[in-house]
């Protein structure tokens, strides 16, 4: 009987949008667009546990997350032209109480402030929503056009002047800030207007943020954008504008130019540029002020993050603190190396401000700093930024590897030991590698032992990797994982430039350094793992922990499409895309060799979905696009193959993934349909010598997905099945019957697809493990504790 089911890991990472992220301030909680689910994470809950919910309910990429502040509301929008509006049902989660379907086009701007909120939309409509406090729903306050022709705007932000009384910033695909004001009278929006157009910058807005008013009536706007400065203005009401300039015998600058407004009969408004920002090499992304002190914090596609304040002498502002990499090309340059930073987020806590900023590789960095003097660069978080197509345990079940569209093959390992050697209180999943870094999208993977493993991508080889010195040193510190060949080990891994193979580094210095010297990933910082307090960071995932590839295996026609390797470690079967009976053939590989052992395995007329050894090595199942299953019989000898059983018509859809049973359950497979239903069969002499069909169960959605642990519980196995829409089930089977043990809750399953579930071969603090893979762009690892 299951006595709990935990999630232990969510990985997943966040989309690449600058306003994709925000920050409860009292709650300490990161809400941030991660596919189309949004992740919640506290960057400052001491045993760094990551990820701890996704919210689902959008059907396409989030593009914007906004909590309102002083409330228990967030804001998000999404690509699927939805809006909702969700609410803290206790200190950590969130539930949606409504959702706006209000637009037919891309929401790519959102601003909110209490009981108001104002959204951007693709077709360049801004829209102010207010909320009813009685029942906390959002109605239409407000729609405007911006600009004549087309103007898409990119940033809002709200600013309550007055009580009442607002100004609304808008920037987008136009060199100008737009400024609107309007009043809030008795719950409805009413004057609202464009009233300055603010001129300086020379290419598009991509982030504003209004400042607090210290001072009442007297303010700051800060605007940055893509010609790489960042604008500041000063916003002063009534008595405290400055009128000087109307003087006719008083010299007049262009840069002194004043807007005036009237938001209403009592309340004037003047804005005027203060100060321009330099620094910066490539697009502001994303602005922040501090809470308190007149600072403003910069995330650009330089990969930097820089803290900007007046002087204290001569009130120019200058850079007080720069974060991230220096002189890294970024998102808006071809050969950018890791894409910049797309949002950030600062807050104090205990003392100390932290800096949280997202990039390309979907990663959130983390920086502590106290009196401006940079403490420690903190752990973040990782996660694939595409489809997670395959998940695989090592052999001794100590690490997951995973493999996604978004071109990275990554590690998973649970945190037990600190860098002192004792175990800690509470172990907790990391990324520990990321031992490939492609040029293709990533497709399938498979370990042959604790040391090597295998993938394939959209491309038509295969792929064998070997642990470098450097990530065993680091596995065996914090994982406590133990490796025997050491010293056949390579050093370390690097890329040579516009490359797609990680080459084995060398210790020695060698002619080609100098050409290769902004590309290589270099293992000295690792070389040493007592150098490490912690699980890397994700500028040594990037560069640091490649694993050095050993082999290539050619002969397929089109791109990889799945793979298994033998339980002796001998032999690598694959297969690849295809629609026709000469491409859709099963390719056999020795590990001792490396070459392919003929002839190759025809049988199926599409592509082969999933190849699976049985667990004594001797026959190799595969099912297929065609609805069709294929049983080899494996010549132990001379490792050749022949036909032995087969099954044209075993599902009415597409077969689209099967797993073996334990040896002490007899000789028995399962397979997984579009056709909704699971499906166990069991091999019998009598009357004839064929797989037969021992039983069946149905879903309500396709299944995707189908795992059997290696060891059997209470003379039955422990089947787990993954669906179309992410839901998990898991069962216990035996003599012809299902047994449903348990339906993972909705609030910790995928939000889309299930592509692969794996349970590990062993178990640790007597609980099983179960890896899983998902088209929402998660790896997520649960945990199953039997009574």
């Amino acid at each position: 009987m299951v006595e709990t089911i935990v999630p232990e890991a969510i990985f997943i990472g966040s989309n690449k949008q600058t306003q994709v992220s925000d920050l409860h301030k009292s709650k300490k909680i990161v809400a941030f667009g991660a596919g189309k689910t949004i992740a919640l994470w506290n960057p400052v809950e001491p045993n760094n546990q990551g990820v701890y919910a996704t919210l689902k309910g959008h059907e396409a990429e989030v593009t914007c997350v906004r909590f309102i502040p002083d409330s228990e509301f967030m804001v998000s929008a999404s690509e699927d032209h939805h809006v909702k509006i969700w609410k803290f049902t206790n200190h950590e989660h969130l539930t949606c109480i409504q959702t706006i379907e209000h637009y037919s086009n891309t929401i790519v701007a959102l601003t909110a402030l209490p009981n108001l909120i104002s959204v951007g939309c693709a077709d360049g409509t801004v829209t102010l929503w207010k909320q009813d406090t009685q029942n906390d729903r959002f109605s239409v306050g407000y729609e405007f056009t911006i600009h004549k022709g087309f103007f898409y705007p990119l940033c809002l932000s709200l600013s309550e002047v007055q009580k009442n009384k607002y100004l609304l910033a808008i920037g987008g695909t136009n060199v100008h800030v737009f400024i609107a004001s309007f009043v809030l009278n008795n719950g409805e929006v009413e004057n609202c207007k464009i009233v300055a157009e603010l001129e300086g910058h020379e290419d598009w807005i991509k982030s504003l943020a209004f400042r607090h008013q210290e001072t009442t009536g007297d303010y700051l706007l800060c605007s940055g954008s893509q010609d790489r400065y960042i604008r500041l203005w000063r916003i002063r009401v009534n008595d405290l504008i400055d009128d000087t300039e109307e003087d006719s015998k008083k010299l007049t600058l262009l840069s002194n130019k004043q807007y005036k407004f009237y938001i209403d009969d009592k309340l004037r408004v003047g804005i005027n540029f203060e100060a321009l920002i330099m620094g910066h090499d490539d697009w502001i992304s994303s602005l922040q002020w501090h809470e308190s002190r007149l600072q403003l914090l910069a995330a650009t596609a330089d990969t930097s993050l820089m803290v900007w304040e007046p002087d204290e002498t001569s009130g120019i502002w200058i850079c007080g603190l720069r974060l991230g990499e220096i002189s890294s090309k970024g998102a808006s340059t071809a050969t950018g190396s890791s894409g910049g930073f797309w949002s950030c987020l600062w807050f104090a806590h205990e003392g100390m401000d932290f800096f949280l900023t997202n990039g390309k590789t979907g990663s959130w960095r983390t920086w502590c700093t106290k009196d401006n003097i940079i403490c420690d660069q903190r752990l973040g978080i990782s996660g694939a930024t595409n489809d997670v197509t395959d998940v695989a345990w090592s052999p001794s079940g100590e690490y997951l590897l995973a493999t996604s569209l978004d071109q990275t093959t990554r590690l998973f390992a649970p945190w037990i030991y600190d860098a002192s050697g004792r175990e800690r209180e509470l172990a907790t999943w990391h990324e520990f590698s990321r031992p490939q870094i492609h040029g293709y999208d990533m497709i399938c993977v498979e370990p042959i032992t604790d040391t090597r493993f295998v993938s394939g991508g959209d491309e038509k080889i295969l792929r064998s990797f070997n642990l470098p010195k450097g990530v065993a040193g680091m596995l065996r510190k914090f994982v406590g994982s133990q490796f025997a060949q050491d010293g056949e080990m390579p050093e370390s891994a690097t890329v040579p430039v516009l490359g797609l193979s990680n080459k084995a580094g060398e210790d020695d210095t060698n002619e080609d350094e100098d050409e290769n010297e902004d590309n290589n990933n270099k293992g000295s910082d690792i070389a040493d793992p007592l150098s490490l307090e912690s699980p890397p960071m994700e500028d040594q995932l990037q560069r640091h922990l490649l694993w050095p590839e050993v082999e290539k295996l050619y002969g397929h026609g089109y791109e990889i499409t799945c793979l298994d390797i033998s339980p002796d470690q001998k032999l690598i079967a694959s297969a690849c895309r295809s629609n026709n009976v000469q491409n859709a053939v099963i390719r056999i590989f020795s590990t001792e060799n490396w070459l392919e052992i003929k002839p190759a395995l025809p049988f199926h007329s599409l592509t082969i979905t999933r190849l699976k050894f049985s667990k004594d090595g001797k026959f190799l199942l595969s099912v297929c696009r065609d609805r069709k299953w294929a049983l080899w019989e494996r010549n132990m000898e001379n490792d050749t193959f022949e036909l032995k059983y087969k099954n044209e018509k075993p599902h009415t859809r597409i077969i689209w993934d099967a797993d073996w049973a334990p040896l002490e359950f007899g000789h028995v497979f399962v397979t997984a349909s579009r056709d909704k239903t699971v499906k166990v069969w069991r091999h019998q002499k009598e009357p004839t010598d064929d797989y037969v069909m021992e039983a069946s169960v149905k879903h309500d959605k396709p299944v995707t997905a189908v795992s059997v642990h290696d060891s059997m519980v209470e003379n039955e196995i422990l089947i787990s099945v993954g669906l179309e829409n992410g839901r998990i089930y898991l069962y216990s089977y035996s003599s012809g019957n299902f047994k449903l043990i348990a339906q993972l809750k909705e609030d910790i399953t995928p939000a889309d697809k299930v592509t692969r579930l794996r349970w590990s071969h062993s178990k640790r603090n007597g609980k099983f493990y179960l890896g899983v893979g998902s088209s929402d762009f998660s790896t997520r690892i649960y945990s199953l504790a039997y009574k």
